[in-house]
This record gives structure tokens, sequence and C-alpha cells, in this order.
């Protein structure tokens, strides 16, 4: 497993570049690592957004007879209010086109978020390859 601390844009940059790097060496289709470093991007976003700092963690993941990916991140922000409306397409609290968590979720083969009010968000979001 590969963790990397989100707490600024430089953080943010580097842990993309080297999340690039990481799924590279692991001979990941391009279109997978388009799709994850979406994801990251997104969900890393995210995270600068609404809780200031957070996790992001990339695993390899096997099922049956499949490989994947795992992407996870987590936060200690305020949480979110309410997953549904939050997970609906053109739906932001923070003023933006409200297309990223929705976009992940149809992006990725998995999709689960944990969210607590005041406790913070986990997203786990995984690619089969």
């Amino acid at each position: 497993m590969k963790e990397f601390e989100i707490k600024d844009e430089v953080s943010f940059n580097m842990a993309l570049a080297q999340i690039r790097s990481y799924l590279l060496g692991m001979n990941c289709p391009e279109v997978a690592i388009a799709k994850i470093l979406t994801t990251t991007s997104e969900l890393a976003r995210n995270i600068l957004k609404y809780a200031d700092h957070g996790k992001v963690c990339i695993e390899k993941k096997s099922k049956a007879f499949k490989e994947g990916i795992e992407v996870i991140t987590s936060d200690r922000g305020p949480g979110i209010k309410d997953i549904d409306k939050a997970l609906s397409d053109n739906y932001s609290s923070g003023g933006t086109l409200g297309m990223g968590l929705p976009g992940v979720k149809r992006m990725m083969d998995e999709f689960k978020i944990e969210s607590n009010l005041g406790e913070g968000t986990v997203v786990k979001a995984i690619l089969w390859l």
C-alpha cells in the first residue's frame, strides 16, 4: 500500500505524480491509469476544499481471478450532511459543478462512502483491471 498525506497543492501534485509512477511500474493500462488519477484527483481535491488535510492510499487488490487498484481517501473534516444528495449530479455544497463524487462513482467498479458529521469522510473505490 502507498499512502500520501494531502495538506496543500504541493502535496496534492506530488501524490498524483507518485501514484502515476507507481501505476506505470505495475504495468497498468493507460485507460486504468487515467481513471485512477482522475478519481484520486477528485477525491484529494475534496479533501483540500472541505477538510483542509487528509490521506490518500493506493493499494493493489485481488479478488477471485481479478486484479485491481483500490483508492481510499480519508479526512477528519466536517463530514457530509446528505450523502445521497452529494452523490447526485449537479449538487454541490461548495459552489462547484457537482460532478466529482457522482463521476467517481460512475468511473470506478466499486464505490463506498462513509461520513459522519464532525468526524470526517472515508471514500473507497476499486477499479478492476
